[in-house]
């Protein structure tokens, strides 16, 4: 799917590449062609001039800049006497063409230009171009050669063609990078939506069969010797069942982009100290006192119930994976732009490469998925509310402590 994905991408960027370079080139030509023939009509109304102006009676140099150089174009006049019966009398008068005067070629020239009833136009048989004016005794036609005209407007579309196939190469190669680097979101989410139901059916199976092993086992026997312990089991596993349906449905609702958090002014040190006297009990359980050191006085805007659950999700995550006897601590301390909560716990470092996927969902660092109760869903969700919050969540692990940091702006 992927691989279809980024030829479709690739497909659609070349299509609109071709299409930019098809309406350039087509302006391009359309541009020459129009600056070309506009010099064309120039060197003819000079033609005419010098023709109606001889001045010292020395033949002028007819030509055009182009570039800063002079391009001297072929060009030829004469004068036409019409006569009875559709017949005329033609005199060449000047240009740069010898040896016209009384040819087929002429002749031929002359009836195609006279059939045309337009003062300006061509004749394409012999690639000239022509001004008439008419000056009532006798008509004065002046042509100059298109062949140079054509030729320049082939090579410069030429180089045109070649620099477009050469854009049009290094588009494609860019394309192709793009497509890969565009495409990498969406492979990651697949993959991962694809590990998701992966992890999701080996959570809900062992429940699953806990319930349906216990639930037979019910049934199997009389109504007055059905164990407790057996119903006490189909619970436990329907509310660790439940839990993580609660979960996997507040993630489903982040994917979609469902809005669910009340934002109002609240002073996230008193949330921070709700949840350090909540987890005091549970920690002092585990072995691993907790201690916090909150700042007074942090306002924020956001979710109170939502960042409540952010904060004890990060003590629950640290009262499981602390080293034994390590004491967890929980900071709160207010910089000048935003707030910074911190929960660290002594243990084993974390390598680098790891510490990014501990926010991935269902991911463990341990192999076994029942050393530890949960489901891998919680850093996942924290990492969600952190950004609903327009704040961070990252992990930081050395010798000394594995800390999670949690920074959010202050209120305004």
């Amino acid at each position: 799917m992927i691989r279809k994905l980024r030829l479709k991408f690739v497909a659609v960027c070349m299509a609109m590449v071709t299409a930019v370079l098809a309406v350039v080139c087509f302006a391009i030509f359309a541009a020459l062609r129009g600056n070309v023939e506009d010099l064309s009509r120039q060197v003819l109304h000079r033609v005419i001039q010098e023709a109606a102006f001889p001045g010292s009676g020395r033949r002028p140099e007819i030509g055009v800049e182009i570039g800063g150089d002079k391009l001297l174009l072929p060009y030829f006049t004469v004068n036409v006497w019409p006569g009875g019966g559709g017949s005329y009398t033609a005199y060449v008068t000047g240009g740069t063409y010898a040896d016209l005067e009384d040819t087929e070629e002429l002749a031929a020239v002359l009836r195609d230009c006279l059939d045309q009833k337009g003062m300006e136009g061509v004749v394409q048989s012999y690639s000239l171009r022509y001004l008439r004016q008419d000056n009532g005794i006798y008509i004065k036609l002046a042509f100059v050669d298109m062949s140079m005209e054509r030729a320049m407007l082939r090579e410069m579309m030429s180089s045109y063609l070649v620099i477009a196939l050469a854009a049009f190469l290094l588009l494609l190669g860019v394309s192709v990078i793009l497509a890969r680097w565009a495409t990498q979101p969406v492979e990651r989410a697949w993959r991962q939506q694809r590990q998701f139901l992966s992890d999701a059916s080996h959570e809900l199976k062992t429940p699953l069969t806990v319930i349906l092993s216990n639930a037979e086992l019910l049934s199997a026997l009389p109504l007055e010797e059905r164990p407790a312990r057996w119903t006490d089991n189909i619970l436990s596993e329907s509310q660790q069942m439940k839990s993580l349906v609660e979960e996997m449905l507040t993630l489903a609702r982040a994917d979609n982009m469902a809005p669910s958090a009340v934002f109002a002014e609240i002073s996230l040190s008193d949330a921070a100290e709700d949840c350090a006297l909540a987890f005091e009990p549970v920690a002092f359980e585990a072995g691993k006192p907790l201690e916090d050191r909150v700042t007074e006085g942090v306002e924020v805007l956001g979710d109170r119930d939502r960042l409540r659950r952010l904060i004890s999700i990060l003590l629950d995550n640290a009262i499981k994976y602390g080293a034994e006897g390590g004491t967890i601590t929980l900071s709160l301390e207010k910089t000048e732009r935003q707030a910074r909560l911190t929960v660290a716990n002594p243990g084993e470092p974390i390598p680098p490469e790891q510490l990014p996927r501990l926010f991935e969902r269902f991911y463990r660092m341990d192999a076994s998925r029942g050393e530890k109760s949960g489901f891998g869903l919680g850093l996942s969700i924290a990492a969600l509310i952190a950004q609903e919050h327009k704040g961070t969540l990252r992990a930081e692990s050395d010798c000394v402590s594995t800390r999670f940091i949690f920074t959010m702006p202050l209120k305004k």
